[in-house]
């Protein structure tokens, strides 16, 4: 699997409010999409160190989160999967809604099948209430085809909200 620091859009990472601006416009195609095309599911991220994984599907399309984390108690998570109105564009969002996680995570991986991944980005807080996100370093994570995980030695243990907008294989006959 190929992998890179590059979490933007190929030419376009040097232009930060570009990629703002095509996350908010993808984001705003799925929430306008129909029923079928988006789904959010509440989990809990369990501390005490064990790996545990959640997913989410929608047709041919999966994205899982997989982490192990320490300290304090259950927190509520929230995962979004969508589908765009032509079938080409993926996206899954997986963040705490009250902003902060409080745990320490020890490892992470979001993963998405049937689709390559063209644009993630990580948060150690995710903006609520005021609260604007905040986004890891790049040399904190790494992001290839099909996943997004934590970068031994490098990450620094605070996840918040994780981002990914893939590109489905549909083609059109």
């Amino acid at each position: 699997m190929a992998t890179s620091n590059s979490h933007g859009f190929g030419s376009l990472s040097c232009f930060p409010a570009i990629k703002v601006l095509l996350i908010c416009l993808s984001t705003a195609v799925l929430v306008s999409s129909s029923k079928e095309r988006t789904k959010t599911a509440d989990f809990n991220v369990k501390p005490g160190g064990v790996v545990h994984t959640f997913s989410e599907k929608i047709r041919d399309y999966e994205c899982s989160f997989t982490y192990a984390s320490q300290g304090g108690t259950n927190e509520q998570w929230q995962m979004s999967v969508g589908l765009s109105d032509d079938d080409k564009l993926f996206s899954c969002s997986v963040w705490r809604p009250q902003g902060k996680s409080y745990l320490f995570f020890t490892q992470f991986k979001a993963e998405v099948k049937g689709a390559k991944i063209e644009y993630a980005s990580a948060f150690s807080q995710a903006g609520v209430g005021g609260q604007k996100d905040v986004p890891l370093k790049e040399e904190e994570y790494v992001t290839g085809e099909s996943a997004v995980t934590q970068k031994d030695g490098k990450f620094r243990a605070e996840l918040s909200k994780l981002i990914i907008i893939a590109r489905t294989q549909h083609d059109e006959l």
